[in-house]
């Protein structure tokens, strides 16, 4: 399984080592059903709901965002049209 190459972040990052380990896994590109699931529990210790918990916390940071801004915004815009927060349903017309 090839996945893309992960962000690198200075040693004097502002982000702790297991937020780093998710932006560095969202980073990434997989191939297989569960292999994500499979490389959060083996490089974090974490379930997958726990690790979603994290992530959602993690892109409200400033410094996430100024340490991997694409990839921040990317989930950011991601995590909204998912909740259908972009779409005219609920808009007064």
């Amino acid at each position: 399984m090839q996945e893309d190459t992960a962000p690198t972040f200075p040693s004097e990052s502002p982000l702790t080592v297991q937020e780093q380990g998710i932006l560095a896994i969202e980073s990434r590109t997989f191939r297989y059903v569960g292999a994500k699931e499979k490389r959060i529990r083996e490089e974090l210790g974490l379930t997958p709901i726990q690790y979603f918990v994290r992530l959602n916390a993690l892109l409200e940071k400033p410094e996430a965002l100024r340490a991997a801004p694409a990839l921040v915004n990317r989930l950011r815009e991601r995590r909204v049209s998912a909740r259908g927060d972009d779409s005219p349903r609920g808009r007064a017309v």
